[in-house]
């Protein structure tokens, strides 16, 4: 499908934080996830990858965009489960403690899903940052604080909303702070145009039927991300592959996790 990529502005994002159709609208997003499967496609991609093993027996996660942190929730939920289960099979502890930052813009997450968060076991705390800013920071200020290197940097419907000026500075930043990073974004194609069509079917409301098509033809294919990844292609292991019926995904790899490949 020749159809090039076009970013336009996305009403959800200039709504205000208690603006009722936002409100709606960020529900229709759980669906949508639903839809999607992105919490599945997130979790495998974070269980196959050697993210789990840090060696400190503390993974430390970072989402960016990370809206009300509902969809990690369900990944934490998901990632006890599967590590118990796996330890009882194995007779031994293989899934470490995690640590997540949820950053967003705007101050979404309620403290009750932080309990959640507690409830199984993950330790979430929130930074209220453009993230732009977060990448202009995250670049030039000491590894310390906010701006430390992270075990992986996830990011979920939410890299398509840059043009390729943005991106290409955010994914430095995500380079320079991360040893993994993940990205879950809509595909740029003629059955996910279809689909974000009749999104209406679940029940969303007109913002988001507006957004979803408007994101898909800010969506991505083929290698489109990989060919803006800032790192020496030596030093980091990238794939690009579709997942679903509608997603695009990314993964970038440190060749030796943990540590900076000698340049």
């Amino acid at each position: 499908m020749n159809m090039p990529r076009v970013v336009a502005r996305e009403t959800l994002d200039h709504l205000a934080e208690d603006d009722p159709d936002a409100q709606r609208s960020r529900r229709d997003l759980q669906r949508v996830h639903l839809a999607m499967g992105t919490r599945g496609i997130l979790l495998r991609a974070l269980a196959g990858s050697n993210v789990r093993h840090t060696g400190t027996g503390v993974l430390r996660l970072l989402e960016l965009g990370a809206g009300d942190g509902s969809l990690m929730l369900g990944v934490a939920r998901q990632w006890e489960a599967q590590g118990k289960s796996l330890d009882r099979a194995q007779g031994k502890a293989q899934w470490p403690l995690v640590e997540i930052t949820l950053l967003d813009r705007q101050r979404l997450v309620t403290p009750a899903t932080l309990a959640a968060f507690a409830k199984v076991g993950w330790t979430a705390t929130v930074q209220v940052v453009d993230v732009l800013d977060w990448a202009l920071d995250a670049l030039s200020q000491p590894e310390q604080g906010i701006f430390a290197r992270w075990d992986a940097i996830v990011a979920n419907l939410f890299i398509h909303h840059f043009e390729e000026s943005q991106l290409a500075a955010l994914l430095a930043a995500i380079e320079a702070r991360s040893n993994c990073f993940f990205a879950c974004e809509p595909r740029r194609a003629r059955l996910a145009l279809a689909g974000s069509h009749l999104i209406g079917a679940i029940g969303a409301n007109s913002v988001t039927r507006e957004d979803a098509v408007l994101s898909v033809h800010a969506g991505f294919r083929g290698m489109e991300i990989s060919a803006l990844w800032p790192g020496q292609l030596e030093q980091w292991l990238l794939k690009e592959y579709s997942a679903g019926l509608f997603s695009h995904c990314f993964i970038a790899e440190r060749a030796i996790f943990g540590q900076t490949v000698p340049s």
